[in-house]
C-alpha cells in the first residue's frame, strides 16, 4: 500500500443535496475546496459549512476534509485503498472525491480523531493546514 502525505484542511464542510434542475448557487463557491456533481437524480455540493446556507436545503453538516497530496498519475493504483481500507476497518464512514490531480476524503467531525490515529498507524503522514 502507498504511504501518503495527507493534509487535513482546517475548515468544516457541509454536503448539500439540491434538485437536479437547481441553478448553481453563489454560496457554493467559497473556500479552499468545493465539489459540485450533477446527475439525473440530484445536484450535490460540498462546500464550507456556513450557517448562512438557506434553510430549505437538505444538508449533512460537520465533515472534515483530508487532501491526499498529489498529483497522482492516472495509472497509479492503490492510492484511495491505502486510506479507505484502514478507515473502513475502523468503522469510519467516508465520502471520497477525486479530481484531475488528487483525491479528497471527508469524514464526519466526530470521527476525526479516530481517522487521524488510523491514518498515522498505517504509515501516512498527516499535517493540519491552518
Amino acid at each position: 500500500m502507498a504511504k501518503l502525505m495527507i493534509n487535513l484542511l482546517s475548515e468544516t464542510f457541509v454536503i448539500c443535496r439540491l434538485s437536479p434542475s437547481s441553478p448553481l448557487p453563489s454560496w457554493a463557491f467559497d473556500g479552499p475546496f468545493v465539489s459540485i456533481t450533477k446527475t439525473d437524480d440530484e445536484l450535490s455540493i460540498i462546500t464550507i459549512d456556513d450557517r448562512r446556507l438557506p434553510k430549505d436545503i437538505q444538508c449533512e453538516r460537520h465533515w472534515k476534509c483530508f487532501k491526499l497530496q498529489g498529483p497522482f498519475p492516472f495509472d497509479m493504483t492503490g492510492i484511495l485503498a491505502s486510506v479507505l481500507n484502514p478507515l473502513g476497518k475502523a468503522d469510519v464512514g467516508i465520502l471520497a472525491v477525486s479530481t484531475f490531480d488528487t483525491d479528497y476524503v471527508l469524514v464526519k467531525e466526530n470521527n476525526l480523531q479516530i481517522a487521524l490515529d488510523v491514518l498515522k498507524q498505517n504509515g501516512h503522514s498527516v499535517h493540519v493546514i491552518s
